[in-house]
């Protein structure tokens, strides 16, 4: 949950700082930035997902070498799962904070003519992409374990995919 925390806030920064260096007036560039951002955000994810790969697997090592019988207590499929669910829960508890945030303000969504499944909508939303991080997880770290660098493109790919639906 920390990477996925530190990936969040660099893209955040990148994101800000190229709102700020750019012509706010124009609403077509920032719909443009808000893009980026989103993909930024996408792309430093898979990145830090692959620093927790490489220094998991420095502890599988260090782990392998103390145990009385040279291998690892953990297996890479059972850190593979933890570190994808890990990524998954803070993002959903990250989304749907934000979701709450707006149910309490004025103007809540849902009345006064609204549809009254934004919540209910916004809460399956939120289970499905803790599903696909765990998945993204499982099947990154296989990949990175077998070197399938098709399979990290591919994860990489519907990551983008899923972040770019949400946005709609």
């Amino acid at each position: 949950a920390f990477f996925w925390l530190v990936s969040l806030l660099l893209a955040s920064l990148i994101w800000f700082v190229s709102v700020q260096l750019s012509d706010r007036e124009n609403a077509k560039l920032q719909y443009g930035l808000l893009v980026f951002g989103a993909a930024v955000s996408v792309l430093l994810q898979e990145a830090f997902r692959f620093a927790y790969f490489k220094l998991l697997k420095k502890a599988d090592e260090g782990l392998a070498m103390i145990s009385e019988d040279g291998r690892s207590p953990i297996s890479l499929r059972q850190m593979a799962y933890v570190s994808g669910l890990s990524f998954g829960i803070i993002s959903g508890a990250f989304s749907f904070v934000n979701v709450l945030a707006d149910s309490v303000g004025p103007g809540t969504v849902g009345i006064h003519g609204d549809s009254p499944y934004y919540f209910i909508t916004s809460a399956f939303l939120t289970m499905a992409l803790v599903l696909l991080h765990t998945f993204w997880g499982v099947i990154f770290f296989d990949a990175c374990e077998r070197r399938r660098y098709w399979c990290l493109g591919l994860v990489v790919a519907s990551h983008l995919l899923a972040s770019g639906l949400v946005s709609l």
